[in-house]
């Protein structure tokens, strides 16, 4: 499945631009992650990226700026 850019749909700046794509998880996981969010006023999306920036600046996985 291709991934959509959102570059000319919002006029984001290309380092500050945002790819969608299809997540598929598990009915107990995702009401999971949902009430997470909701604990920290975030919208399940927010909340979920969130968790991987976390993950991978823990794991040290981004690239240098």
């Amino acid at each position: 499945m291709p991934v959509r850019s959102t570059i000319k749909e919002t006029g984001m700046k290309e380092k500050e631009a945002k790819k969608a794509f299809a997540l598929r998880l598990s009915a107990e996981h995702l009401e999971a992650l949902q009430k997470w969010a909701d604990d920290e006023f975030r919208s399940l999306n927010g909340q979920i990226e969130y968790l991987l920036a976390e993950a991978l600046k823990a794991s040290k996985r981004l690239p240098k700026k």
